[in-house]
């Protein structure tokens, strides 16, 4: 099954690589890496400005991330181990997926994500980042994710982040309950670049980090740095700082690059969908446990 699905990844990013679209695009008059690179450092990214339809710039397939955040891959080398605190190494071992140096059999990994439970932030920056639409006013910015069509919102009026409390954060005088997204602000820190600061997400028996069973906690801090660096392209930089589950903070994804789709883009549905995992159980066996179940089918 894992040789299944890693086939289903690999036909998938193909599907979108051979769409009529990507078709389309790669029909255009061919130009030279420089000389496209050029024409995009030409024009200069707008003032304040991060909104539009985004996809990874080395094709739709480098978002998938199937071993792990980018930056560091689940993949038992040993610049890659995580700093985990020993809490944090008992849950990642309680965890069980199907791609990573830990990984199980379909009938025994247990990703809450296959239950059809919201993935959760900042995994939807980890898992099948597609085409992301960003929409913005002078108050906040809107995030539009394709997987699950989730969204989040990152206030950039000025308030406060709010603090972590026991049973959530704290708003003013008001305690609010944990969000599978959290409760994000940003900040310009130059004309280019957006920093966003993300706390009061699930506790860690509810979200995981990424696919291959790495862990957060309800005590997650997320940094954000969405650097635009002209009209066309940006890079994405991500920042864990989890006391709970790590000894320090350290670095998911970094400057991952990202390019601008033309507006009229008519983004794909993608949703986890409970019909095709109960189709799914009856062929290859019942879930795991109570709070996990088998990859719903592809």
């Amino acid at each position: 099954m894992l040789s299944r699905f890693r086939v289903s990844v690999i036909v998938l990013a193909a599907a979108l690589t051979f769409s009529p679209l990507a078709f389309t695009q790669n029909a255009r008059p061919q130009q030279s890496g420089a000389a496209r690179d050029q024409k995009a450092t030409a024009a200069p990214a707008p003032l304040h400005d991060i909104s539009g339809t985004w996809e990874p710039a080395n094709g739709p397939g480098d978002g998938i991330q199937p071993y792990g955040v980018k930056a560091m891959p689940n993949d038992g080398k040993p610049e890659h181990e995580l700093p985990y605190t020993p809490y944090g190494l008992e849950t990642y071992k309680s965890h069980k997926p199907l791609i990573g140096t830990n990984e199980v059999r379909p009938t025994s990994y247990n990703d809450p994500r296959d239950t059809c439970e919201p993935l959760g932030f900042p995994r939807a920056n980890f898992y099948n980042l597609r085409e992301t639409q960003i929409l913005q006013d002078q108050y906040k910015v809107a995030i539009l994710y394709e997987y699950g069509q989730a969204w989040r919102v990152i206030w950039t009026d000025g308030r406060e982040l709010p603090k972590l409390v026991d049973g959530g954060v704290l708003v003013g005088k008001e305690v609010r309950e944990p969000h599978f997204y959290g409760y994000s602000v940003g900040k310009w820190v130059d004309d280019t670049t957006l920093v966003v600061q993300t706390v009061g997400m699930m506790p860690e028996d509810r979200v995981w980090l990424d696919g291959t069973g790495r862990p957060i906690s309800d005590q997650l801090h997320v940094e954000e740095r969405f650097h635009r660096v002209n009209h066309d392209r940006m890079e994405l930089t991500v920042t864990i700082d989890d006391p709970k589950m790590y000894t320090k903070p350290w670095i998911a994804m970094n400057k991952f690059p990202l390019r601008v789709q033309d507006p009229h883009f008519d983004v794909t549905e993608m949703y986890c969908s409970p019909s095709e995992m109960e189709k799914y159980n009856k062929l290859f066996g019942g879930p795991a446990s109570a709070t996990g179940g088998n990859e719903p089918g592809k």
